[in-house]
């Protein structure tokens, strides 16, 4: 043993902790993101560290040496030392990890830093107290939790209490904001769009794909030239393929540079939805235009008034009224033989369309179906065939797709259920009764303006129902409190340079972990798709930005044969390789029969999304995604094919009684339906055998 004064030791000390000291340099593995969605955010200051600290996990470090554990075990149980911890940003959980990780560390090291290595011997005699390992404990939490160095900087990041500021373009002037507020067939986005047409230049967002179509269609129809812009394509209303002065597009491709005389955001109060609102959030806040038109219901005008607050501009409001009359009938449906010509039956699962429009061609009649996952084209068909008074197909099935985007000529309609899948505020599926929104939504579509049936009337398939749907439509739908926020590719840019090591899942989940909002006017929109997509593909080395916008693509996680393509593409362009049309065509197996079965036909709209998805992909990465209008010929001929299976549902239904097990889907939750051997040697409509 080697006698030393005390003084030597404070100078040796002194000298080796400026000099010598390199404790061996651990990495920080982050905790794989669970499924459940971050704590509620609240605005009135930033979150605690508790709700994030446990995303933080130490690798474990290999050890060999032994070295005084009762020295450690009491600098653990010290008070002081936990207080001053929490100084440093280490509340109780990341105290405990650290600990754990500089105890093993100290017993376990093949060799100690010789200052450290004296101060236990030091201690071990009592020449230095136990609380001088503080300095050498809190630099080792600092080397396993990096972020702990950098919180300051990811809170800043993740402040979220001035959304507003974000977009300066449109701080430049006040826009003067117009809310055209009323129920389903008031005319107000009739009066709008009025407005549209007689701009020099202007912007419709709608939340579909056939919304923004149909004002693509009607523009270049009255002489105002229009592009249209999709997440799948753009086409141009001139014929040189220059860009119009007017554009209609999704809400998600809203420009928020580009200048213009009127902007249309159609269907305001879905700034509420906990997936998509965001998208609503940012065009009201960050179009720029001179005058902004909202259209939507009543209950969003007090947000919408709040949220103008804070940009300093005024909002004038339009309300409507109704322009038929809507009746609720006494008595429910009771039975499907009391079907009658302009009858809508509304269900909220694939189930139920199956059993229902079965059993009504049974009884002798001819049924229209439209569901969500069908492709626009055929949804459109099935609407013109019901619409047709010519036809002889006077009845339709549906689930609450028929709530926008299509023209419907109805009579009645009869809801089979009020019992739909929701999603609640903490991205958890649940059964519940639908809301009175939802309810007056659908509900408006009976006694449409301008069709045969001027007159509307709704009731329920069951009798129970009756009440419920009653009460519904008696009351004014929720007033909205907030509106969605999503973090933005530059936020998470710049979380990832303070984060390095840390996963796109992990680095969403402690954004919302960390980020401020002002929850009296907002809330962060729920991520767990994202975060489904970044953890599938976590394991394909793509830079982040691309990474990012993978996990932006707008698919169905519940469809296997989906999400499996969306692996492969990911691959692909990891490796720089271009997907073709062939490469795409010999992987989906194009091309196809018509359908034979329910689940050949359920199989085919997976196909067809997945082209949506490569059209999506090939949008933002034209590079490697060369081929979209050959794929989109494609899709329009795959499109035909899931038309005439679902012209003839029925038949489809009726050749899969063979099975032993009948087929089950939800329009949120969809099987996966056994892989299909599809004859390769015909293509669908031609006589021509294909080598």
């Amino acid at each position: 043993a080697r006698i030393v004064t005390s003084t030597s030791w404070s100078v040796l000390r002194s000298t080796t902790c400026s000099s010598n000291f390199n404790l061996q340099k651990v990495q920080v593995r982050f905790k794989k993101s669970s499924a459940k969605q971050p704590p509620e955010v609240k605005g009135s200051a930033t979150n605690t560290q508790n709700g994030v600290s446990h995303l933080f996990v130490p690798v474990p470090v290999k050890a060999t040496e032994k070295m005084g554990p009762w020295v450690l075990n009491k600098f653990f149980r010290r008070s002081e030392v936990k207080l001053l911890s929490a100084e440093h940003g280490l509340d109780n959980y990341l105290f405990h990890q650290a600990f754990i990780s500089f105890r093993k560390l100290c017993l376990d090291a093949d060799t100690l830093p010789v200052d450290l290595h004296i101060l236990f011997s030091d201690i071990s005699h009592g020449a230095a107290h136990v609380d001088d390992l503080f300095a050498y404990f809190v630099k080792h939490a600092k080397q396993i939790f990096p972020h702990l160095e950098c919180m300051d900087d990811l809170k800043k990041i993740s402040d979220l209490r001035s959304p507003a500021n974000w977009y300066p373009e449109a701080r430049v002037s006040p826009r003067k904001i117009v809310f055209h507020a009323g129920p389903t067939n008031s005319g107000k986005t009739y009066h709008a769009l009025n407005r549209f047409f007689e701009a020099k230049s202007g912007v419709y967002c709608g939340p579909l794909k056939l919304l923004a179509s149909e004002v693509f269609q009607k523009a270049n129809e009255k002489g105002t030239t229009c592009d249209l812009v999709t997440g799948e394509e753009r086409r141009f209303g001139n014929p040189d393929q220059s860009a119009a002065s007017h554009v209609a597009c999704t809400v998600e491709m809203t420009s928020v540079v580009n200048q213009y005389e009127v902007a249309i955001i159609d269907e305001i109060q879905m700034l509420r939805d906990q997936q998509r609102g965001w998208a609503w959030t940012r065009a009201l806040l960050g179009v720029c235009a001179d005058e902004v038109h909202l259209c939507g219901e009543a209950a969003a005008i007090e947000l919408i008034k709040s949220i103008m607050i804070t940009t300093g501009e005024d909002v004038e409001v339009h309300k409507y009224e109704r322009l038929t009359q809507l009746e609720m009938e006494r008595a429910a449906l009771g039975s499907l033989s009391n079907v009658k010509p302009g009858d809508c039956i509304v269900c909220f699962s694939k189930n139920d369309i199956y059993r229902v429009s079965r059993e009504i061609e049974g009884l002798g009649h001819e049924v229209a179906v439209i569901y969500g996952s069908l492709p626009p084209t055929t949804k459109l068909a099935q609407a013109q065939k019901f619409n047709d008074p010519e036809n002889s197909c006077k009845i339709l099935v549906a689930t609450d797709a028929i709530g926008m985007g299509l023209n419907l000529s109805i009579r009645r309609v009869i809801f089979y259920s009020l019992v739909k899948p929701t999603l609640n505020e903490r991205g958890e599926r649940e059964m519940d009764v639908i809301s009175t929104s939802q309810a007056l939504q659908i509900s408006g579509r009976a006694g449409r303006y301008g069709t045969q049936f001027a007159h509307g009337y709704v009731t329920t398939f069951k009798n129970e129902d009756l009440a419920t749907l009653e009460k519904l439509l008696a009351a004014s739908p929720e007033t909205l409190e907030q509106a969605g926020l999503h973090p933005t590719a530059d936020q998470i840019e710049m979380y990832a340079y303070h984060l390095p090591s840390a996963t796109l899942s992990n680095l969403m989940d402690i954004f919302v972990s960390l980020c401020t909002v002002d929850d009296s006017l907002y809330f962060m929109c729920n991520i767990d798709d994202f975060k489904f997509l970044a953890d599938m593909i976590q394991h394909v080395p793509l830079p982040l930005r691309a990474r990012y916008v993978f996990c932006c693509a707008p698919i169905n996680r519940k469809m296997p044969f989906v999400c499996t393509m969306f692996l492969k593409f990911s691959r692909q362009y990891s490796r720089n390789e271009p997907i073709t049309y062939d490469w795409l065509c010999q992987h989906i197996g194009w091309p196809f029969n018509a359908p034979q079965t329910i689940m050949d036909l359920v199989h085919l709209e997976s196909v067809f999304d997945v082209m949506d998805l490569y059209l999506w992909l090939s949008y933002r990465f034209q590079d490697l995604f060369p081929d979209s209008s050959m794929v989109r010929a494609t899709q329009s001929e795959l499109d035909s094919i899931i038309q005439m299976g679902v012209f003839n549902i029925t038949k489809l239904l009726k050749s899969g009684e063979s099975n032993t097990t009948s087929p089950s889907f939800d329009e949120g939750e969809m099987a996966l339906p056994k892989k299909q051997k599809y004859i390769r040697g015909r293509r669908y409509g031609s006589k021509k055998e294909t080598p």
